[in-house]
């Protein structure tokens, strides 16, 4: 299930997960997470190839939906371990208010408010094949050139938020990657 909500991101009522994402999707809660490791590092998902929206696209570290009633922080802390196989710590909501609509190219429209996380890689990784084809490790500077170069290879969602998400990574030298 997941948590319909009203302009503003308050819940209005809850609707299966299947029945929400189709050719016209009412707003939903959802969230997007980034994740940092102990060198300062990025890290960067492609979508696997079976997902539904956005397959094969490179993306932030994992995304989802909290269940009803579910706090953001447990529901980072969830996704980071099912698609991942990761535990994360130093949950931080960096851009509260964050929202999107983008439709795939299978004609799927997402419709989220959506408040983008950074968190802190506190285990190994062991991707959930379902959910995730690749991993990589950058800078934040790499992926905003990557991004900037060949935005169709990225998530709309990641496209959308990474310019104001920048600014919450001053602790890390964009360049290199490590804290400064």
């Amino acid at each position: 299930m997941v948590v319909l909500v009203d302009s503003d991101g308050s819940p209005v009522g809850v609707q299966s997960k299947e029945s929400v994402h189709g050719v016209s999707t009412p707003r939903h809660l959802a969230f997007s997470c980034h994740v940092i490791d102990t060198e300062g590092r990025l890290l960067v998902t492609r979508r696997a190839l079976g997902k539904r929206t956005w397959p094969g696209v490179w993306t932030n570290a994992f995304c989802g939906h909290p269940a009803p009633g579910e706090t953001f922080e447990d529901a980072v802390r969830r996704r980071a371990a099912f698609e991942l196989g990761l535990t994360v710590d130093s949950i931080v909501c960096a851009l509260p208010d964050f929202g999107y609509v983008a439709r795939d190219a299978s004609g799927i429209e997402e419709n989220e408010h959506c408040p983008v996380f950074i968190a802190k890689a506190v285990s190994s990784l062991a991707p959930n094949p379902a959910e995730v084809a690749e991993i990589q490790w950058t800078s934040v500077s790499a992926l905003s050139t990557a991004t900037k170069a060949a935005p169709w290879a990225f998530s709309p969602w990641l496209i959308e938020h990474l310019p104001g998400l920048v600014s919450h990574f001053s602790g890390v030298d964009v360049e290199s990657g490590r804290d400064v």
